[in-house]
């Protein structure tokens, strides 16, 4: 037995004691909803009680059976820790789907729980209006908990694996975060702290907006990890306000944005967040957009300058922030809105952030190599010399973008051509794939669209998206490395 496979070995302890951990964590969450029940008198706590005992053993048992002194994960463990730690907590957050009075089977239940804890927003579910209030709760904490999750995985794991470029925020974050925290442990908690302080503004905005305080905390949860769950079967179109559309807005941008740069910007050390290159560039972004599409409906006549300008915004920053929410269906805005928000759906936030897609610093980086490309045709004999934030790019993290992208458009058509073996249309089949990878929630068409649903998709197309999901919000190659040879034999 070679030393690779060796040292795999050797971790599967350390996984299982920290899947474990998990699934514990996990079953006392499952708690919070059992009192959401039994206040609002529904008899539905007994799906979330189950769910918690069932998790808890399990995650009990696998503690007490992998005990060990070396808890020390090797590199290549880390892909496999974080991989199945995913999945086993989409895996288990199914169950109050599966036990409850929504009556799901658990193909539908394990989309629900996958699209709510990798913080998409696809969902299964009718009647929303209609359902117990502790699964409607349920979602929102689990997309919560989903986005805060992939932050501190962005942060502290990413770029230890060095996949897609994110080793160039490994440095970053040394040199800049560690002279204000210089503990992962610190980072951590100041990164939880200003999450959950964003999350309580954006419910104190929507109170004032004139939500009840149960759409509040669940919108604001969703809106802060742009998961785009909601209450209501309309969506943000339920809520006849400008206040709360607006206010929306901008905790949906503000999710996007990196939340290492809020502590350092609130600590008044360090990068802030308007000198960041990525906010720069995200915030330009959304506004040209816009504003831009804002003037071509104007001009149509569809609506006024600033109602436009309002929808508009709305769901370019749902979209580009990877939320999900709808506010109206623009794909009725005619073949320009539709081919401008299938766009949209690839391109993403910030890194550091609660959103998907390829993110801001990738699209970036490729800008700069087409731009010294350029320069090398133009003055062949001349070294160029990419630069990004103050730092060079070395020619490892172009190549490792250039693979991601890559790697990421090439799953998006393979997803669509394994979804449309199914049947479905290419529309359909696209875009939903496409939105699966980027983590964004609607897709386009009737059937997947911002007024659609993904209840009528047979159980294999719901399986594949599922499993796109999880590739999205694990940056592809975190979980593609283990199914090569080289990952398991030297």
């Amino acid at each position: 037995m070679d030393s690779a496979r060796t040292s795999v070995g050797d971790s599967t302890k350390v996984v299982g004691l920290v899947i474990g951990a998990l699934l514990i964590a996990l079953s006392a969450v499952m708690l919070v909803p059992v009192l959401a029940e039994i206040v609002a008198k529904s008899g539905d706590w007994e799906a979330f009680l189950s769910s918690a005992v069932v998790t808890g053993f399990v995650g009990g048992a696998l503690m007490l059976a992998n005990q060990t002194e070396d808890r020390d994960l090797g590199h290549r463990a880390t892909f496999l820790v974080t991989t199945l730690g995913w999945l086993s907590v989409s895996a288990f957050s199914a169950l109050p789907f599966a036990f409850s009075q929504v009556d799901m089977n658990y193909t539908d239940a394990f989309f629900e729980a996958m699209s709510g804890v990798t913080t998409t927003g696809s969902t299964v579910m009718t009647g929303l209006d209609a359902t117990p209030p502790g699964i409607l709760l349920w979602r929102s904490l689990i997309q919560w908990i989903g986005g805060v999750g992939i932050i501190l995985t962005a942060v502290a794991i990413l770029p230890f694996l060095r996949v897609g470029g994110m080793q160039l925020f490994r440095t970053e974050s040394s040199d800049r975060s560690e002279k204000v925290l210089p503990r992962p442990g610190q980072i951590a908690v100041a990164i939880g702290e200003v999450y959950l302080l964003l999350t309580l503004l954006c419910a104190l905005a929507y109170i004032l907006g004139g939500m009840t305080a149960f759409d509040a905390l669940n919108h604001a949860m969703t809106t802060i990890s742009t998961g785009g769950y909601s209450t209501h079967d309309a969506s943000f179109g339920y809520f006849d306000s400008s206040f709360i559309h607006w206010a929306a807005i901008v905790f949906m941008i503000s999710g996007a944005l990196p939340l290492v740069l809020y502590v350092q910007t609130l600590r008044g050390t360090g990068e802030t967040l308007w000198r960041d290159p990525q906010v720069r560039a995200f915030l330009t972004l959304i506004a040209a957009v816009s504003v831009t599409m804002s003037l071509w409906l104007a001009a149509r006549g569809d609506y006024g300058f600033f109602e436009a300008l309002r929808l508009v915004t709305f769901n370019v920053a749902s979209v580009v922030t990877t939320t999900g929410f709808a506010s109206t269906d623009y794909t009725l805005w005619g073949p320009f809105s539709v081919m401008a928000f299938f766009i949209l759906i690839f391109l993403g936030g910030c890194t550091g952030s609660t959103s998907g897609g390829l993110k801001m610093f990738r699209l970036q980086i490729l800008g700069l190599l087409f731009k010294s490309q350029v320069r090398q045709t133009l003055y062949p004999h001349v070294a160029q010399t990419m630069r990004y934030a103050d730092r060079t790019v070395s020619r490892e993290i172009v190549f490792s973008v250039a693979l991601f992208v890559f790697v990421f458009m090439g799953s998006i058509l393979v997803g669509a051509l394994a979804i449309s073996a199914f049947g479905i249309d290419m529309v359909t089949a696209l875009s939903a794939s496409a939105q699966a990878f980027a983590n964004v929630g609607p897709g386009l068409g009737p059937i997947v669209g911002p007024a659609g649903n993904f209840a009528s998709l047979p159980d294999g197309p719901k399986l594949i998206l599922s499993f796109a999901m999880l590739l999205g919000r694990l940056e592809l190659l975190t979980v593609l490395v283990m199914f090569s040879k080289d990952y398991w034999e030297k």
